[in-house]
């Protein structure tokens, strides 16, 4: 993962969670937007993640699968995790460069 300014994080979020609303939307999902930022927040085992994934299962296609789970990873990099202080992954790599200088 690219250490990326605070900025940069933020307008991710901002991108990811569009894409992520758009696809809601388009597979009919009674899923929201808040159900995918909860389970990320609140992780607790290692299939968490799988949890957000099957959230978009249509039994589409491989080639849909891999934009999901392509989308579901950056969601995953870039939300806030409780384990991590409230801050996402990329935040925390980017705490950890800033400490380093």
């Amino acid at each position: 993962m690219q250490t990326e300014s605070k900025q940069q994080i933020l307008e991710r979020q901002k991108e990811i969670e569009q894409e992520l609303m758009d696809i809601l939307k388009e597979t009919e999902s009674d899923f929201t937007l808040d159900h995918i930022r909860d389970v990320i927040f609140h992780e607790e085992d290692n299939d968490d993640m799988m949890k957000v994934v099957a959230m978009f299962d249509r039994d589409g296609d491989a080639s849909e699968l891999s934009n999901v789970l392509e989308l579901v990873t950056d969601a995953w990099n870039y939300f806030p995790h409780k384990v991590l202080g409230g801050i996402s992954p990329a935040e925390k790599l980017l705490e950890y460069q800033n400490k380093k200088k």
